[in-house]
Formats: structure tokens, C-alpha cells, sequence
């Protein structure tokens, strides 16, 4: 019976002793963070895909403005005309104007989707560019975990440990160095 409390007071100071050493190997982590929005803006390679995805949001912009004009110069000539059209003439100006009000709904939906799809496989382009010189700097610089404070949530960081402005240099570098893909 006098065993067990030296046996559990042998544990506790062993346990006691073995804190300080746990808390010394998680002080000697390294952490860093990349802020992947900044990548994007500057980096040779965002920035061309920021332009070409401003692009084709203009491309698609100017399609449903053409059909805006469309809808808005048949329904003014509908309105100016109501008195002295006839019934059918009447009848196939709405038809169109629906028509052209439905296509113009679906035009924008269509090119709507195919901007989020691009945009969509774009960014994970350059994600999966990233990824192998994040792994690198972190390996480099024997850092444990890297956070990207645009999704992270991150409040409060040691600027010091920020190596976003390192992936963008050796992201352009590697861009440089392969030919662009057509």
C-alpha cells in the first residue's frame, strides 16, 4: 500500500520533468505564413491571370450590353409604336422582346459560369505551381507549417515569418526559366 503513493509521486515528478523538455520542442517550431491574394497580384503569372480573367469578364459584359441595347431599342420602338401598330405587329414585337429578354438572362448566366470556371481552373494552376516551391522553402527553411493568411484567419503574425514575397520571386523565376504553354 506505501508503494502506490511513492510510485504516483515518482510519476508526477517524472512527468514534471519531462514538461519543460515537451515545451522546449514546440518552442523550437517554426511557422510561416504566405498570403496566396498577394501571390496573385504579384506575381508575373497572376497578374496575367488576373488580366485574363478581366478579359473575359469584358468580353462577356459587352455581349449582354449589345443585347441590353437590343431590348432597349425594341421596347422603345414598341412604345413609340403602340398606337400605330397593328395587332400582330403588336403581338411579334413582345414576342421578341421576350425572346431577346430570355436569351439575354441565359447569355448572362452561360458566360456568368464559364467566368467561375475559368476563374476556378486558373487558380488551381497556379496553386498546383505553387504548392512544389512552397514544400521547397519550407523544407529549406525547416519550417513546420506555412498558413496562407488569405484563407487562414489568421489575426496576428511576426512579419518575419512571412515568406510570401520569397514564393513570388521563385514563382516568377520559375516562369521565366520554362517557355509559356499555348
Amino acid at each position: 500500500m506505501k508503494k502506490a503513493p511513492a510510485l504516483a509521486a515518482l510519476l508526477l515528478l517524472l512527468l514534471a520533468a519531462a514538461a519543460p523538455l515537451t515545451f522546449a520542442q514546440q518552442a523550437g517550431s517554426k511557422i510561416g505564413v504566405i498570403n496566396s491574394q498577394v501571390v496573385l497580384e504579384k506575381s508575373a503569372e497572376g497578374k496575367r491571370v488576373i488580366a485574363r480573367l478581366q478579359e473575359k469578364d469584358k468580353s462577356n459584359q459587352a455581349a449582354v450590353d449589345k443585347l441590353d441595347q437590343e431590348i432597349n431599342a425594341l421596347q422603345t420602338r414598341l412604345n413609340t409604336g403602340r398606337l400605330t401598330l397593328t395587332e400582330e405587329q403588336l403581338y411579334n414585337m413582345n414576342a421578341d422582346l421576350n425572346k431577346k429578354q430570355t436569351d439575354r438572362k441565359r447569355i448572362a448566366e452561360d458566360a456568368s459560369r464559364d467566368f467561375q470556371d475559368l476563374q476556378i481552373k486558373l487558380f488551381n494552376k497556379v496553386q498546383s505551381e505553387l504548392i512544389p516551391i512552397i514544400d521547397q522553402l519550407g523544407k529549406e527553411k525547416t519550417i513546420e507549417v506555412i498558413f496562407d493568411l488569405a484563407k487562414s484567419g489568421a489575426v496576428y503574425f511576426n512579419p518575419a515569418i512571412d515568406v510570401t514575397e520569397e514564393v513570388i520571386k521563385r514563382y516568377d523565376a520559375s516562369k521565366a526559366a520554362t517557355p509559356p504553354a499555348k
